[in-house]
Formats: structure tokens, sequence, C-alpha cells
């Protein structure tokens, strides 16, 4: 029962997220973008802080208020075969 849950949980969902979220995103985004702009012309402080530290608040508010971290989806562990190769640069220790 415990293992079926997660699969129900995540069907239609993708990795991809909601547009919501991707919204949040682009807003944090656009504040870096306008921070790192301010930097480069000047500096000009007023623009950085107010331009790119206010627009990421405004940001990082959407992505609480949009609850981006339930975007997540955890899939199941994979377990991947461990393949034979010969590198002459890993020794395992059986050899003299």
């Amino acid at each position: 029962m415990a293992d079926s849950a997660p699969a129900q949980a995540h069907s239609g969902q993708s990795h991809a997220g909601r547009a919501s979220s991707w919204l949040a995103v682009t807003v944090i985004l656009v504040g870096f973008v306008i921070g790192g702009a301010a930097l480069m012309i000047g500096p000009n402080w007023l623009l950085f802080w107010f331009g790119g530290g206010g627009v990421i608040a405004v940001g990082g508010i959407l992505a609480l208020v949009f609850d981006v971290f339930s975007d997540v989806i955890e899939d199941a562990p994979r377990t991947i075969a461990v393949q034979e190769h010969h590198s002459p640069f890993e020794h395992h220790g059986d050899r003299a």
C-alpha cells in the first residue's frame, strides 16, 4: 500500500513543474539580471537594492505563495548494475 501511494500521487504530473512555479523562478531570475546590470553600469546601488533585491524578494514571496516545493517529484531509487571495466588507474588491492 505504501509503495503504490507515491505513484498515485504523481500520476499526470511531470518533472517540468507548474506554470505558476516557473513564473516565480522567472521573476527571481529577472531580479538577478537587474542586480547584475546595476553592478556593471556603475555600480548603481539604488538600482541594485531596489530593482534587483526588491524583484528577488517579490519572486521569493511568489514562490512561497505558489508553493514551488510541492512540484518536487521523488522517483524510486534506481539500481544500476556495475559493469566490469579494466582501467590502469584503478587498483582494487588484489594485485601485489
